[in-house]
């Protein structure tokens, strides 16, 4: 996958798509609804969700109305009672499904942890959308501040980035509410998200306290800074020096700290966003946060 191409924060459109059903090399268990109709303040939207892909065969998903979890849960043998909600990266306008969404919560489901795949909603991309304002470019050294506003039909002037966060606060709500039923403890949710799906993650990190995740984990996508939680859950933060998003995730590393947070920082030296570059460490960030999970006693296995 050294020349895979993908849409991010940084790309105003996804280019080469194919419409397609994506194969995403295993059957997930089960995909739940998050909400029981119409997602709220998506109630007029009125297109439909399309599955694409990358010219490099790798499968995306874009224009979700109706959120959703995918349900990978851990095998009963080497379950530990954790679980993860994983949340893609895209630009707001695409989830990467595969190395951003499915293979995650294969690889949480080898170390004992329940994966959900969240889908949350996304900027209209059909071929009549309007066209992506330019995003302007912070400061050498200055973390980037991102809104996106939809306005197309029914979400002219809606704030993406707060609808996304809702979807992601409904979905930790979710399967806490159903804990049991999962196999989990509802104390040992936590949450993990790549470029939009880490600012996804980092509005509940800094939301409310009933919907916030037990541990956090952040790739290349830290979001707005806000006050840091008291107590503030642990927090995982990798990113590649020749980043963008590397001047966000150093802000977020320092304000943890200085707000008396734990976190683990990782800026590996090539890697580019997305983790695309590869030959360096950050092909292997997953180890670093399976020794993460292992260090805070997530892996650690509940008491029945």
């Amino acid at each position: 996958m050294h020349h895979r191409r993908m849409c991010r924060l940084t790309c105003p459109a996804i280019l080469g798509v194919t419409l397609c059903l994506p194969t995403l090399g295993h059957a997930q268990q089960s995909v739940i609804p998050l909400y029981p109709g119409a997602a709220p303040g998506s109630e007029k939207w009125d297109w439909s969700e399309r599955a694409v892909t990358t010219r490099d065969g790798l499968p995306m998903v874009q224009n979700v109305v109706r959120p959703e979890l995918l349900y990978y849960p851990a095998e009963r043998t080497k379950a530990v009672g954790a679980a993860m909600i994983v949340a893609p990266g895209g630009g707001f306008r695409t989830l990467m499904m595969s190395y951003e969404g499915v293979d995650i919560a294969r690889r949480l489901n080898a170390m004992g942890v329940s994966a959900f795949v969240l889908k949350y909603r996304l900027l209209y991309s059909g071929p009549d959308a309007p066209r992506p304002a330019p995003r302007e470019t912070p400061p050498p050294g200055q973390p980037r501040k991102f809104t996106v506003t939809g306005a197309f039909k029914a979400q002219s002037d809606q704030d993406m980035i707060a609808l996304a966060a809702d979807d992601g606060r409904q979905a930790m709500k979710l399967v806490r509410e159903r804990a049991t039923e999962f196999g989990v403890r509802p104390d040992r949710v936590g949450m993990i998200g790549f470029s939009a799906g880490g600012i996804v993650t980092t509005e509940l990190l800094f939301g409310p306290t009933v919907t916030r995740p037990d541990f956090v984990a952040i790739i290349y996508g830290s979001g707005e800074l806000r006050a840091i939680p008291n107590p503030a859950p642990p927090l995982f933060l990798a990113v590649a020096g020749d980043d963008a998003m590397v001047d966000n995730t150093l802000a977020m590393f320092t304000a943890y700290r200085n707000g008396n947070g734990v976190a683990e920082l990782h800026v590996f030296q090539m890697g580019a966003h997305g983790f695309v570059n590869k030959g360096g460490g950050a092909d292997h960030f997953m180890d670093r946060l399976e020794e993460w999970l292992r260090a805070n006693k997530v892996l650690t296995k509940s008491p029945e």
